[in-house]
């Protein structure tokens, strides 16, 4: 019975794989496949293998631009929403005042709020501050729903640090800013990391704001710029599948690299100890 179970778990376990998996295979080998082939009916592998999609994107389309657009607007945002969003986590979690528990729901519904129903005021806003197809077009935006998420994640990590660690840092003669620079951070140093990947990774996929706010070609992001491949009569489906990988690897091979992290980050703040 207990092989018939191992057997049926590992069986569930390579389908379950397989489903999650096969989407991106298909974008490869769509990438690596000629335009004829791509329409020439349903094949699992290329019959001749071309990375002219991949050159196409670079040489045809400023894909180097989008690249560096969407690098920019996702690290800055990443970086002010990490450091301004510990200050206001710490204050969260350490500081003792009125209404905390309403201020904590309000951050989680800001990061709830629909995009599309603020569209309207942020791109008239945008246009009459001379924003428009500037990095500080979108970062400001993206601040605004990145914020909560790290607000929200970090103070849940800085509610697991004993006080005692402060206290002891300030009897050494070390400052409340010393103290949480010195002695917190370093220690919530996982859950920083994890919070920094999922802000970065929300920054480089958004598409709504992106898309409105950021018309010029020279300007826009990776994601807007791969939605825009289509052509009048035709959509380059080998081009849109070359650029999602190239868009796609980075972020695999991220996440990959820095797993332990990311998983110690995620479990270090659900469990008390």
């Amino acid at each position: 019975m207990e092989k018939k179970a191992g057997v049926r778990f590992y069986i569930f376990l390579t389908t379950f794989v397989f489903i999650i998996l096969f989407p991106f295979y298909w974008e490869v080998i769509t990438s690596l496949k000629a335009p004829t082939e791509i329409f020439n009916g349903f094949t699992l592998f290329p019959k001749n293998i071309t990375f002219k999609s991949y050159q196409s994107v670079f040489t045809l389309r400023p894909f180097a631009s989008y690249l560096w657009n969407s690098f920019g607007v996702a690290s800055l945002t990443t970086i002010y929403s990490i450091v301004i969003g510990s200050f206001a986590a710490y204050a969260v979690a350490r500081l003792k005042f009125r209404g905390k528990a309403i201020i904590l729901g309000l951050v989680l519904a800001v990061s709830m709020f629909p995009q599309i129903a603020i569209i309207s005021p942020v791109y008239l806003f945008m246009k009459a501050v001379n924003l428009r197809n500037t990095w500080m077009g979108l970062i400001i935006p993206y601040t605004t729903f990145a914020m909560p998420l790290a607000i929200w994640n970090l103070s849940t990590f800085f509610k697991e640090i004993p006080f005692s660690l402060e206290e002891a840092a300030k009897v050494d003669g070390a400052t409340p800013f010393q103290a949480f620079t010195q002695v917190i951070i370093p220690l919530t140093a996982p859950g920083m990391f994890t919070t920094a990947i999922l802000v970065f990774i929300a920054a480089w996929n958004e598409f709504l704001f992106a898309l409105t706010i950021n018309m010029q070609e020279t300007s826009k992001t990776v994601p807007v710029g791969i939605a825009m491949f289509r052509g009048q009569y035709t959509i380059p489906w080998g081009e849109i599948a070359a650029a999602t990988v190239i868009v796609t690897v980075p972020l695999i091979i991220m996440v990959l690299s820095f797993q332990k992290q990311i998983v110690s980050g995620l479990t270090s703040g659900a469990v008390k100890g």
